[in-house]
């Protein structure tokens, strides 16, 4: 078809007459689709919107709008190709819209002024000629003409700076016509564009069409315009004209005379600078006076430097304003007007300095920080005129370096980075601002929540000043060379005062890497010259401060690591010979350092790294004096650490290792006296490092260290603080023990430190006479007990390295400790001293640690005393309340040491008497313990227990066989309390008896090592003792106590008795309980006295378990069932079902109890199917006396039975019964479930259901169907068929199995899991199914037949050879009158492609013959049977023979067409799914036929890709990739197999492109049917296909060549897209839109 004129003015009308569409998006869409038009034929369609707009002049602006951006993007798209005939009526529309409205319309009249800078981009001079008629002298122009003259200005530099000077020369007299603020601020716009304009060509004079241009061309305008702007308009009230003019006055400067404009800058400068007031966005106005300022300083202007004072005034409190960083404009005021000052300072830096420098004083926070702000502008940007003023610069810093503002700092620090770049730092004065940047470095970091950026902005912390000063120090340090020779070796000098502390890290950091510098430059120039630098740190002082930091090594921000490399480094000026060593010794620490973190390092650990490499380092050097002189400033530099007492800690450790490598005896005495002296004795930490110091010391100097503690104590010093008469002179009563106290630790930590071979004998006669003389303070004679928690606490921590040092010595066995029953009667004393009612302090540990050392010491304790040691620590412990106190992780720790301190030394005792005897005397302590009423108490005393046992079992060492006595007594004691009400000590009761059973069995004279099997069972037991279930407690008791029966010695058996009974009497009931389950299983497994007293009648037995409350009585009861229904079955089991249902729980257990022996319970299980089967399962019921319906009631004996059975197979030792009766169990309980879907119960029982509120009584509801399925699922779990029950949980079977409308997917899912985990069972089970088939009760005919179906689906009929059995039994119920049993069969018969699709063949006619006759079942109003039998032709087609399925290929084709639209997405699926199968058959006679049933079903098939349901979609991309193949083209077939693929995401849209092009390509002929069949789809029920159809036109429209588009009738197509533009789904009317778009091409 030719194109037409005519046609394409169709199209555009029709998307134009929808223009007015509400739906932004449709719009949006309606835009483009011009502009696709637009793109093929531009000149039709802005024709076509010019036309139009002219016709319907009251079409609303916002609708003009969206086709004048239609058109801009049409004109945008095609300017070279548009003709001038076109541009010129696009021209004269938009001078007219643009123009229509006298009033002000910004989108409407924005629009039309965009269309015409888009054509001015190449016919500007048309567009000129157009909009110059709208530009009359003497008449002021419209708004948009002058922005129109603006805008093109920019757009078009070259083309418009021709008509500029014509412009201006009319604009000018307009100026003073303008009389409305918004007309003036057009003409500023237009002003300010024309001077950037005429600039810029002015600057590309060499590529302008015209070179000669000057900038005098324009003055005289400019200037003119200047003029009324500056003298008139700048003076409106209204904010935004003033703002306007600012703006254009700042390029006009530059264009204006020189002579005119130095005139007018007395006036110009102030003007702009008053604006400063009158705006809150200065941007404009610092923008504006910069650019004034630049064309000033350019032309040399005289006058500016009167105008200085005044610039710097206005512009000072610009910079001084705080900065919102939000605010872009805010930021970019800030910038401009710092270039403002750098053209200030290149042209007055006199003037600038005596400005500002003064400021640096003022008492105005902002003030001074914009000051500093400036001064680093200035350093950096004028640095040429600046080079001069560096000192005059530096000396007015003093005042900014003593600000304490965190702002002031920050903005300090930021001028001294600047400096450092430009040299100043070199300068006199230049070493205050790097110790000013040290000072900031060492700030201390801030505590508490971290701030908002908000109130960081408003307040800046300490930390933000902190981080810059590091890095500002790291970066001139590092990157600026000439800063080398200042820092090094001057930074050294901060090392070593404590204010710089916090600096070390980014120090030692800095100076690594100047000294690594120095050293690639030599060693001359990397040795430090003291000489000449007498400030300087002594290589001592260095080694001392870089160590003792490196002790808390992840302190500010890691200075461990950071000191010990610049140790490394400085290992030169440190000593020569330390160089090669400190390579292989400091790398290894900076690694461990780096393998933990604060929380994981030891720090015992860390420190012995620290001190052996400290006398590593001494070892090397050797030299005596150079120790002395280490030491001597160790023990200068200890003040210094008086606020860090880990450092002060780890320093006399230090020093304490420095005077042992000494070996000038004097130089010791002397600084161990002044250790002693200056000590700061209030302080723990200074107290343990002094005793440490003390006791590294005495390692090599003992005699020295001792005489010089006694020397003290003789000592004018010592004397007058422990004088009776003068001890509130000095020191307080505190303090003076806190000095006794360090002096006793130091005696404990020589004793301990001190050569084995020397300190034994020094022992008694003279540290423990000391320890003790400091200790027994006495007044005018009188010994006074201490109070001091610090004296008792270092006593006793004495004694324990006192002991420690005794029982280390190799003599330790000969050495007879005389004070050892002293020292022990101390400890208790303390022991006892100590309140029991909370756990706040370490004496109760300590003392037990150190009595724990002194017991091993000889001579040995009393028998008396023993035991008070013993009771005294129990007591103190156990006793304490169950939560000690405990209120912090340090008293948590300190009650976990305390009990640790105990165990120990209650093993240590036992070690001395590890006998029966000395088992039964530690014991004796603990039984009151153990059967305390108290939970935590028993708890405690178990813990014990079990470790002391544990403790005598591993220690034992049995020489001759002798009885162990008292096993009955102890045993009885623990057994019971391995069912504790308090779980958490029944693993421990288990270990006692475990490890008594194991002492037992040693003492016959088993080896050690030897594994008892018997025994060995206990420990297996211990997951069962924590389980929740009471019963399984008990049942693990009664284990234990089978064990305990077994390896229990006849003579024991009596005594072991008697203390159970006491057992039946303990104040905790589990325990009592587990003493009756010890006691019953003892005398059925020892005696068969119990066996003569079981035959007891039923309701007696009943009777009593109602009266019973003790589980034990009960679990005695129940045994004694069995024995009876052993005897008496057929009784028994009439008996119990004549009890009321629901059973209550006695009732239940006694049925449980019938489950213990198989062959019992196989003959009870027999009875109890008989009752079931004998019986009707329902009765019909009418509702109520005059209803028509009936109800299904439950018969009371099957389903007594039914309960019954699951009470019995709920028991684990029915397993070997059910697995004997499986198959009658599994189909009597399937029918049960069957045919009780829907049954209620009998009214008597719904009555008591109601009534009953007992749980105890009535443990569950009685529902026919639940109880059925739970005896299902019962007995499939005891016939091993768990995994049955998994799968069928899993999937949700159980529940479906129990509603009417889930009964049979339940079934299903049931036989799928037999198949897959009972196979072996079901031939047995389908031979008891098969006659049910002919049941009368309907339900139970869907049951069987949906298992078969089922089952047909598993390839394990094939292994079991049931396959032709079920196939006949199954295609025997075709004709069933139930619809639902045939819809099965059909079912059935189509899973013989899953289950044995080797078979298909074979019974392939019959199985097709049953699948039509399912297609054309005319009793199933509903159509289910035909959905089944879709279902399983699609299953069955591609098993089949070929010759039988292509004999009824059409038929089938035919009848599934109707489906593909159905409103049931499940027929949708089926039938698209089954015609994608039937794809396969279509070659050969049937090819032409069937493709033309393609052609018919395939935008079906591609539209249904947007169906709302994911199976439908599934099934289409699935035909369709069948369908391929058939079409012949093989572009298509590629496509569908690419992008078809389930999983895989598809892009509609695309994707439809590509198939409409092929089918373009290779069947143009389909055209008019396939845009036929879419307009069927405008009508969809479903949005999402209705938006399809119309996109799939638009892409078939797309790719259809000119002949093929004359088959389409396109007034129809037309008429039907004009409808869909009115449909009330938006994306329908956006498809419609976008097809609309594409018909150009039909057009």
């Amino acid at each position: 078809m030719k194109m037409t004129e005519s046609n394409v003015k169709r199209l555009a009308t029709t998307l134009l007459g929808a223009i007015t569409d509400k739906d932004p998006l449709v719009q949006e869409q309606l835009c483009n689709s011009l502009c696709y038009l637009g793109e093929s034929k531009a000149e039709e369609t802005l024709n076509a919107c010019d036309e139009y707009l002219r016709q319907h002049e009251k079409l609303v602006y916002p609708y003009r709008v969206i086709i004048l951006k239609a058109m801009e993007t049409i004109v945008k798209n095609n300017i070279d190709e548009l003709d001038r005939c076109t541009a010129k009526i696009v021209i004269i529309l938009a001078s007219n819209e643009m123009t229509k409205s006298k009033e002000l319309i910004l989108d409407w009249q924005q629009a039309a002024s965009s269309v015409l800078v888009a054509v001015g981009k190449r016919f500007i001079n048309r567009v000129m000629e157009e909009v110059l008629t709208k530009f009359q002298p003497g008449i002021l122009p419209h708004y948009f003409v002058m922005q129109t003259f603006a805008n093109l200005s920019v757009t078009n530099v070259f083309g418009m700076v021709p008509f500029l000077n014509s412009i201006l020369t009319t604009m000018l007299p307009m100026l003073h016509l303008a009389r409305q603020d918004q007309m003036k601020a057009v003409f500023c716009f237009a002003l300010q564009h024309f001077s950037d304009s005429i600039l810029e060509y002015l600057a590309n004079l060499d590529q302008a069409p015209d070179p000669t241009v000057r900038k005098d061309t324009f003055s005289t305008e400019i200037f003119s315009a200047y003029d009324v702007l500056f003298n008139h308009w700048l003076q409106s009230r209204e904010g935004k004209l003033r703002l306007a003019v600012v703006q254009a006055l700042g390029p006009m400067s530059h264009l204006m005379p020189s002579e005119k404009l130095e005139e007018q800058l007395p006036r110009l400068i102030p003007g702009i600078i008053a604006l400063y007031k009158k705006h809150s966005e200065t941007f404009y106005v610092s923008k504006s006076l910069g650019q004034i300022l630049e064309a000033s300083v350019n032309m040399g202007s005289r006058t500016l430097e009167v105008q200085v004072d005044m610039l710097l005034a206005a512009l000072h409190p610009q910079i001084c304003a705080p900065v919102d960083s939000f605010n872009p404009l805010v930021i970019k005021n800030h910038n401009e007007v710092l270039r403002c000052f750098t053209i200030l300072a290149c042209s007055f830096p006199d003037r600038l300095l005596a400005f500002l420098l003064p400021k640096l004083e003022n008492s105005n926070e902002r003030i001074r920080v914009g000051t500093l702000h400036i001064m680093r502008q200035v350093i950096n940007s004028a640095s040429v005129q600046m080079e001069i003023k560096k000192p005059f610069i530096l000396s007015s810093m003093k005042f900014p370096l003593v600000d304490t503002n965190n702002k002031v700092k920050r903005a300090v620090v930021q001028v001294i980075s600047a400096m450092a770049h430009h040299g100043y730092l070199e300068q006199p004065g230049g070493e205050m601002m790097i110790e000013y940047i040290l000072r900031q470095c060492a700030l201390p970091p801030e505590l508490g929540s971290k701030k908002q950026i908000s109130e960081i902005e408003d307040s800046l912390t300490s930390d933000s000043v902190r981080t810059i000063s590091i890095n500002t120090l790291y970066l001139i340090s590092t990157t600026v060379d000439r800063m080398n020779d200042v820092l090094w070796p001057y930074l050294l000098e901060f090392l070593i005062p404590v204010q710089f502390t916090n600096a070390l890290t980014p120090l030692c950091k800095s100076l690594m890497h100047l000294a690594m510098k120095r050293q690639e430059e030599g060693e001359n120039s990397f040795l430090i010259q003291y000489d000449s630098n007498v400030n300087l740190p002594s290589p001592f002082a260095l080694t001392t401060r870089l160590l003792i930091v490196s002790s808390n090594p992840y302190l500010g921000e890691g200075r461990g690591a950071a000191s010990l490399r610049l140790l490394n480094v400085l290992h030169l000026n440190i000593h020569p010979l330390l160089g090669q060593r400190w390579k292989k010794t400091i790398p290894p620490l900076v690694n461990y350092l780096e393998e933990f973190n604060e929380e994981t390092l030891s720090q015992k650990e860390w420190e012995e790294k620290l001190l052996m490499f400290l006398r590593d380092t001494l070892t090397v050097v050797s030299d005596n004096t150079w120790i002395c002189q280490l030491s001597l400033e160790m023990c200068k530099q200890l003040n210094c650490y008086n606020g860090t007492p880990l450092e002060k800690n780890f320093l006399y450790k230090c020093i304490g290792t420095t005077l042992g490598a000494a070996s000038n005896k004097e130089i010791v005495r002397k600084h161990l006296q002044e250790l002693l002296e200056t000590a700061r004795y209030q302080e723990e930490a200074e107290r343990e490092g002094l005793a440490c110091s003390f006791g590294i010391c005495a390692i090599n100097h003992l005699d020295d260290t001792l005489a010089k503690l006694e020397d003290f104590v003789k000592s004018d010093i010592f004397r007058k603080s422990v004088g009776i008469f003068n001890i509130f002179k000095d020191r307080s009563d505190t303090e003076v023990d806190k000095v006794k106290s360090t002096l006793i630790l130091c005696y404990g930590h020589v004793a301990m430190r001190a050569p084995q071979e020397l300190v034994l004998a020094r022992i008694e006669s003279d540290i423990l006479r000391n320890v003790f003389q400091y200790f027994n303070t006495k007044v005018l004679g009188i010994k006074v007990e201490t109070k001091d928690l610090t004296l008792k606490l270092c006593l006793i921590r004495s004694i324990c390295m006192i002991s420690q040092a005794i029982c280390n010595s190799v003599q330790s066995s000969s050495f007879v400790f005389s004070q050892k029953a002293e020292l022990v009667t101390q400890m208790m004393e303390f022991i006892r001293a100590e309140p029991m009612d909370f756990l706040k302090t370490a004496i109760r540990k300590r003392a037990m640690i150190a009595c724990t050392y002194l017991s091993t010491l000889e001579p040995p304790l009393e028998d008396l005393d023993k035991a008070e040691l013993i009771h005294s620590c129990l007591h103190s412990v156990l006793a304490l309340p169950s939560d000690a106190g405990i209120t912090s992780y340090f008293q948590e720790t300190l009650y976990f040491d305390t009990m640790t301190a105990l165990k120990d030394l209650l093993t240590r005792l036992l070690l001395r008497n590890l006998s029966p005897q000395g088992l039964q005397n530690m014991f004796e302590h603990l039984t009151p313990w153990i059967k305390s009423p108290k939970g935590h108490e028993r708890e405690r005393a178990l813990g014990l227990s079990a470790y002391l046992l544990r403790y005598f079992l591993e220690h034992l060492n049995v020489i001759a066989i002798v009885p162990f006595y008292n096993l009955g007594l102890l045993v009885g004691i623990f057994s019971p309390r391995c069912a504790d009400s308090l779980s958490t000590l029944r693993h421990n009761a288990l270990d006692c008896v475990y490890s008594l059973l194991y002492i037992q069995l040693f003492y016959e004279g088993f080896a050690q090592d030897y594994q008892d099997e018997v025994a060995e069972k206990l420990l297996s037991l211990k997951d069962s003792l924590i389980d929740p279930n009471v019963s399984i407690l008990f049942h693990t008791c009664y284990s234990i106590a089978q064990i305990i029966g077994k390896r229990l010695p006849p003579d024991q058996f009596i005594s072991f008795l008697l203390t159970i009974f006491e057992g039946l009497k303990d104040s905790d009931a589990n325990c009592a309980r587990a003493a009756t389950v010890i006691i019953n299983c003892l005398l059925k497994e020892r005696g068969a006295v119990l066996l003569e007293k079981v035959p007891e009648i039923m309701g007696l037995i009943h009777g009593k378990l109602c009266e019973v409350k003790d589980e034990h009585v009960v679990k005695a009861i129940q045994q004694s069932v069995y024995l009876l229904a052993s005897q008496h079955k057929a009784a028994v089991v009439a008996s119990l079902l004549a009890s009321p249902l629901p059973f209550d729980s006695h009732t239940c257990s006694l049925w449980r109890a019938l489950a213990t022996e198989p062959t019992l319970t196989s003959q009870v299980l027999e009875l109890l199917l008989d009752k079931m089967n004998k019986d009707v399962p329902f009765t019909e019921n009418k509702s109520f006396l005059l209803s028509s319906s009936y109800d299904r009631v439950a018969t009371v004996i099957p389903l007594a039975a039914t309960c019954a059975l699951y009470e019995i197979m709920s028991a684990p030792e029915s397993g070997a019964a059910v697995l004997g009766l499986y198959p009658e169990l599994f189909v009597t309980l399937l029918l049960r479930v069957s045919c009780t879907v829907g049954v209620q119960l009998p009214r008597n029982l719904q009555a008591k259901e109601r009534k009953s509120t007992n749980p105890r009584l009535a443990p569950k509801i009685l529902e026919p169907c639940s109880c059925a399925v739970e005896t299902l699922q019962a007995m499939l779990s005891r016939g091993g068929s768990g995994e049955v029950i998994t799968c069928m949980g899993l999937e949700g079977g159980w529940e479906l199995m129990k509603t009417s409308e889930g009964h049979e997917e339940g079934v299903t899912l049931l036989a799928r899991a037999m198949a897959k985990h009972s196979g072996p069972k079901l031939p047995l089970i389908v031979k008891t199914l098969i006659p049910v088939l002919n049941s009368v009760y309907e339900i139970q005919r869907i049951t069987t037949i949906a298992y078969f179906a089922e089952l047909l689906s598993s390839n394990v009929v094939n292994d079991l050879i049931l396959l032709e059995s079920l196939l006949d039994n199954t295609m025997s119920r075709q004709k069933d009158v139930c619809p639902n049993v045939r819809r099965l069969v059909l079912r059935g018969l189509a899973n013989i492609a899953t289950g044995s699709p080797d078979k298909v063949r074979k019974h392939g006619p019959q199985l097709l013959t049953a699948m039509i006759n399912g297609l054309d079942d005319k009793d199933d109003p509903h159509n289910l049977v035909a959905l089944d039998a879709m279902l399983g032709l699609s299953r069955l087609l591609d098993l089949a023979e070929e010759w039988d399925v292509r004999s009824i290929l059409l038929h089938i084709t035919i009848r599934i067409r109707p489906f593909f639209d159905n409103e049931r997405d499940e027929f949708r699926s089926s039938s698209i799914n089954l015609f994608g199968h039937l794809n396969k058959f279509c070659h050969g006679n049937c090819e032409d036929v069937f493709f033309e049933q393609i052609i018919n079903g395939l935008v079906s098939l591609l539209l249904h890709l947007q169906d709302p349901k994911p199976s439908v979609v599934r099934a289409c991309k699935f035909a369709l990739r069948m369908c391929g193949p058939n079409m012949e083209c093989d572009e298509l077939t590629d496509l569908f197999e690419r992008q078809l693929h389930d999983g895989r995401g598809l892009h509609f849209g695309e994707f439809m492109n590509d198939t409409s092009k092929y089918l373009m390509q290779s069947f143009p002929d389909t055209l008019s049917r396939i845009i036929s069949t879419n307009l069927f789809y405008f009508k969809s029920c479903w949005e999402d296909i209705r938006a399809a159809a119309p996109m799939f036109i638009g892409f078939l429209v797309l790719h259809a060549d000119k002949v093929t588009c004359e088959q389409v009738d396109l007034n129809q197509l037309l008429s039907a897209l004009q409808l869909l533009l009115k449909d009330p789904a938006p994306t329908v009317r956006i498809k419609a839109a976008e097809t609309l778009g594409r018909l150009v091409k039909f057009a």
